[in-house]
């Protein structure tokens, strides 16, 4: 793959995102690229190796403050180590993206005393966070969630199952979405987030299955069977997690998406013109002729755009700018513009498309997977709609810091001392 940085690309970029663009493409060739055959032939194991090299490099800590041991560097950072991954591997970018979602739902969400327990062991790659809200009946309708916590005394029983989940067999904690009210109570008041460790009494993780694409990665079903966890588990206050579930898949499960399909689309394009130079056909090759040149144009189109959109969404989420509608359109515009390259992609090559041992199938079959996570193209056009029609729901990206004004810890400290292993400051005074 090309690792030439693209010139539309650098208002976006600082000199730490282009060190980290390169660092990650040489990452790719020497530690992914050689196991992604292995992966497509062995689609029944979970890849642990390329997750425990990401995790030792405090990748999936790329959002989290420094003060935690995280890297600090936001999400255009976020969205370069994706993009980069996947334009070798959807399957490792999809390990690398998955467990940011719930890191997001700690940052934000997350009492003092939870991040102080899980940033820092997340930032030096002990624990991977999975975030489980779909269900095997409901899909992703929160509104309808079947699965139960109860109160009992000082800690809370959950019961339910969780399906389609992210790094569900690397996972050392889960947050879990469940209904804390009863059905006639508004989703918005009546669910809550619970921070749910892997080794808890009742919590079943149910056997890895393939998929029809992304080989290696586990997106597996959670049973819960009257798990409890104490009260210092919710993770925001009771009754929140409508709140946490849909920021969390604004701010991070969108543009993580985005920056998905942008790696497989790159590599789409590259594998079709690579392929056109080379096959001949009367005195030239296949990318000599004019009709050709002409789907290659159409595909080159769609990649530009989709890799300004991706970025230019992110860029405005560091800086702390409205832009939810901006993070849901590089989703939706970006893996729709995958698929028609991927479509065209196959045609180009007539049957050698078809050949399993041919790139082009496994990126057909990846980015599929990138359509209904974080809602489906029918949810993102009815979010723009709205947007179109001024009717925009609260903005995550611009009002997420007063909504978790109360996680501060009550009492401020008087005196700082040097932070400790965990990454959390002592106090004295």
């Amino acid at each position: 793959m090309p690792t030439t940085l693209p010139s539309a690309l650098r208002p976006y970029l600082t000199p730490v995102h282009e060190k980290l663009w390169q660092e990650t493409d040489a990452f790719a060739a020497e530690h992914v690229a050689p196991r992604v055959q292995r992966m497509e032939a062995s689609s029944g194991k979970v890849e642990r190796k390329t997750a425990e090299l990401m995790a030792a490099r405090g990748w999936f800590a790329v959002t989290v403050p420094a003060a935690y041991g995280g890297l600090g560097e936001g999400h255009v950072a976020k969205t370069v180590l994706i993009h980069r991954i996947a334009a070798v591997s959807g399957a490792a970018a999809a390990i690398l993206q998955a467990s940011q979602i719930p890191v997001g739902s700690l940052v934000h969400w997350g009492s003092h005393e939870q991040k102080c327990l899980w940033l820092p062991q997340i930032a030096d790659g002990t624990v991977l966070p999975s975030i489980a809200v779909t269900e095997p009946e409901i899909g992703g309708h929160i509104g309808g969630m079947e699965t139960v916590a109860e109160r009992d005394g000082d800690s809370w029983l959950i019961t339910g199952s969780k399906v389609h989940i992210g790094n569900s067999h690397l996972a050392g904690v889960h947050v879990v979405v469940a209904r804390t009210a009863s059905p006639e109570v508004s989703a918005s008041r009546a669910l809550t987030a619970f921070l749910v460790e892997h080794g808890r009494r009742g919590l079943t993780v149910q056997p890895h299955r393939p998929g029809l694409g992304l080989h290696g990665f586990s997106f597996g079903r959670l049973d819960l069977n009257r798990v409890r966890v104490p009260a210092d588990n919710v993770l925001g206050n009771v009754g929140q997690g409508l709140n946490v579930a849909q920021s969390s898949s604004i701010l991070y499960g969108r543009p993580n998406l985005a920056a998905v399909s942008l790696g497989l689309h790159e590599a789409i394009v590259h594998t079709t013109v690579c392929y056109l130079k080379k096959r001949p056909r009367y005195a030239g090759t296949l990318s000599d002729l004019a009709v050709v040149r002409d789907r290659i144009g159409e595909m080159e189109a769609r990649l530009r755009a989709a890799r300004t959109l991706a970025y230019q969404a992110v860029h405005l989420l560091d800086h702390g700018l409205s832009c939810d509608t901006d993070l849901i359109n590089s989703k939706y515009l970006g893996h729709k513009w995958a698929v028609r390259s991927g479509r065209d992609a196959m045609e180009l090559h007539g049957a050698r498309a078809l050949d399993a041992d041919y790139p082009l199938q496994r990126l057909w079959r990846d980015v599929q997977h990138a359509y209904p996570p974080a809602g489906t193209g029918e949810f993102q056009r009815i979010h723009l709609a709205k947007a179109a029609l001024r009717e925009d729901p609260i903005q995550w990206s611009e009002h997420l810091a007063a909504e978790t004004a109360w996680t501060r810890p009550v009492q401020q400290p008087t005196t700082l001392v040097e932070a400790g292993p965990s990454g959390c400051f002592s106090t004295r005074g």
